[in-house]
Formats: structure tokens, sequence, C-alpha cells
């Protein structure tokens, strides 16, 4: 029997793009199945060593410890958006303090107008007038996709504690399924798969929640001291945004924006909120998130970008959330599947200082010579070293 043939790079490519339409076309058609069941997949893998706390270390029967272990996932959830209905209900309370603001900065901004734009004030009543009655055309649709958005979430609420119940009630029984899949020399490589998954998936996630503190923390101090009110809501809502890759971020400032020009009459309080989250996010990007989170995910900047787009162009918040995790076990497999290794590299962020084409049994690469020089009396030591030269 001859030697197996080294994959080429056509069936590399192809088996790759393939890869990829598969997992879009599953989840732009299955997103209302595939989301919670890929949410609840990674919470059981995190919540994976609380669960055995309780059923090693405080001798818990298996079924019951697990039951623990959700009912404080869905206990610290509950306590999270508690804590924010409080805080908008203090909001609620001060409303007419939060009009009174409001027409304050809307007679501002309107002197600004008839001054540098010689724009009326009846005229640009008009035009609020017409404005808000467009919204209001078009407000039965934005209101029935908000409620739909918001029917999804609930539902997705109540079945991600379901689901991760399961998964953690059946994680042997999918463990020993997947090595049935398997010959028993694949066996290692499996253990070694699941392993490295199961590191990457909760180191991340842990980072998330470490970073998510360290922002609403960092945040709320910030809007403590410039004097902004309702603070630590502010501070919360920032560090939950955060957990949304690149977008999060501007969401996060445009809320902390509107709500200081709700408590206050000037102006400049959209620069000291500005300046605020910009020292968040300077310390965060070059601290807490080198620190805590990029060391467990090894993910280049290019490939996050267009996962966190692609997965909010087919699942909204909950699929940019989930691109990050997603590709990080794509990265795990690919790299121990000799056939996949290529596209492995390709989502990762090692920057190689220079390349050298690989020579086989003496013959030459197709297409080398470009970068080689044309001698003939010329050793392959010696063109090694003029390419590294070259390179330089």
């Amino acid at each position: 029997m001859g030697k197996p043939r080294r994959p080429t790079v056509y069936s590399n490519i192809i088996l790759g793009l393939v890869g990829i339409i598969c997992i879009t076309l599953i989840l732009y058609y299955g997103q209302n199945i595939l989301i919670p069941l890929l949410m609840a997949l990674l919470f059981s893998i995190l919540l994976q060593p609380v669960a055995i706390f309780f059923k090693n270390r405080l001798k818990f029967p298996n079924l019951l410890s697990i039951g623990m272990t959700v009912a404080l996932f869905v206990l610290a959830g509950i306590g999270l958006f508690y804590f924010i209905y409080l805080q908008v209900t203090d909001m609620v309370n001060d409303i007419d303090a939060i009009k009174r603001n409001l027409m304050v900065h809307y007679s501002n901004i309107q002197d600004k107008l008839s001054v540098y734009l010689n724009v009326s004030r009846a005229r640009q009543d008009e035009i609020v007038a017409h404005t808000a009655t467009d919204l209001a055309e078009s407000g039965k649709q934005i209101l029935g996709n908000v409620l739909s958005s918001f029917t999804d979430s609930l539902m997705n609420f109540f079945l991600v504690p379901v689901y991760v119940f399961l998964f953690l009630l059946y994680r042997v029984h999918l463990v020993k399924f997947l090595s049935k899949l398997f010959r028993s020399r694949e066996q290692q490589r499996l253990k070694e798969i699941l392993s490295m998954i199961k590191r990457s998936v909760q180191g991340y996630i842990w980072g998330l929640l470490l970073e998510m503190i360290g922002v609403s923390a960092l945040s709320a101090i910030g809007f403590a001291i410039i004097g902004l009110e309702y603070a630590l809501m502010l501070g919360l809502i920032t560090g939950l945004l955060n957990l949304i890759p690149y977008v999060g971020v501007m969401i996060a400032l445009v809320i902390s924006i509107l709500v200081a020009l709700t408590g206050n009459v000037e102006l400049s309080i959209i620069l000291y909120v500005t300046a605020v989250n910009l020292i968040v996010q300077l310390i965060d990007n070059n601290i807490l998130s080198p620190m805590i989170v990029n060391s467990k995910v090894q993910i280049n900047a290019i490939v996050s970008i267009v996962g966190i787009i692609i997965g909010g162009t087919l699942a909204g918040i909950s699929g940019m959330f989930l691109a990050i995790p997603l590709i990080a076990i794509m990265k795990v497999v690919f790299d121990r599947i000799e056939r996949l290794e290529p596209w492995g590299y390709l989502i990762g962020d090692e920057l190689p200082e220079n390349f050298e084409w690989e020579e086989r049994m003496g013959n030459q690469v197709p297409g080398s010579d470009i970068l080689q020089p044309h001698t003939d009396s010329t050793s392959s030591d010696d063109v090694s070293s003029l390419v590294k030269d070259n390179s330089k």
C-alpha cells in the first residue's frame, strides 16, 4: 500500500468553504433552536467545576449537585437584572426632573440652530412634529420587532437553564458518544481536543466576567467622580455591554450620554462622560483585556471582527457574544486535524517575521524561484541564506 496523499491546497480550501456554508445555513435557518443550545453548552462547560465541587467535595448526589449549580446560575442572573430594575425604577421616579432637563437641552439646541443655521424656532418645531408623525406611523412595526425580540429573549431565558441542566446531566453520556465515533487509536487526540476546548471556553468566559467586573467598577467610579447620577447603573450597563466586542462600547457610550443629559442641564457633561469612557477603554484594552481575556484565545483581529459581524447578522446580540468562543473551539479542532491545520493557522494570531518555502525530496516548490536568485552554482544552503538576507 502506498503512503496516504498529503491533502492539497484545493481540498483544504473546498473543505473550509463547505464547512463555513453549512454552519451559516444552520445558524440562519435554525437560530431559534441553536442559539439557546450553544449558549447553554458554553455555560455548562463554565459551570461544570461547580457541579463537580458539589458532588465530590460536598458529597451531594449527582442530580442535586447539578440542580444546585443551575439554581445558583439562575439566581445570579435574576439578581443582576433586579439590580438594574431598581436603578431604572429610581429614574422613573425622577421623571419630572428628567423632563425639565430635557426641555432645557431642547431649548438650548434650538437657540444654537437659530444662531448658526438661521432656522427659526417655528420651523424647527415643524420639523420635529413632522418627524414625530413619521415615527408614529412606523411605530407599529418597530414595536412589533421589539416585542418579538423580547419574546425570543424571554424564551431563551427559560430555555437556557433547562439546557444547561441537561448538558450537565448527560455530559458523560455525550463524551462516551463522541468516543464511539472514533477508532481506538484516535481516542487520545479526541481527549486532548475536548480538554483544550474545556480549558479555552472556561478561561475565556471567566476572563470576560472578570473584565466585566473591572470595567463596571472603573466606569462607576469615573461617573461618580464627575457627579453623574445613576453612576452604579451606568457602570454596570457599560460592563455588560462591553461583553459585546467592538460594538458594545459605542452603545454604552450613547446610553451614558443620554442618561447624563436627563440629570444635568450642562452640555459639558457629554465631554466628561466621553472622557470617562475613553479612559476606561484605554485601561481595558491595554491592561485588562490582554492580561485576562486575550491570553485565553489566540484569534487574530480580522477573524474576530468578521465573526462578530456574521454572528450579529445571523443571531443579533447573542450571535455576537457567541462568535469568539465558537471560533476558539473551531481553532482548537483545526489545530489537531491535519487536513484542517492550515485553517487553524489562519484563525490564529501568530505573526511570523519571515517565511521560507518548504522543499520536499530535493524538489523546489513551484513558484519559489520568484524569491530565490537564479544561479547555477549556488548550493541549497547558500540559497536559503540569500533568501533570509533578502527577507531582511
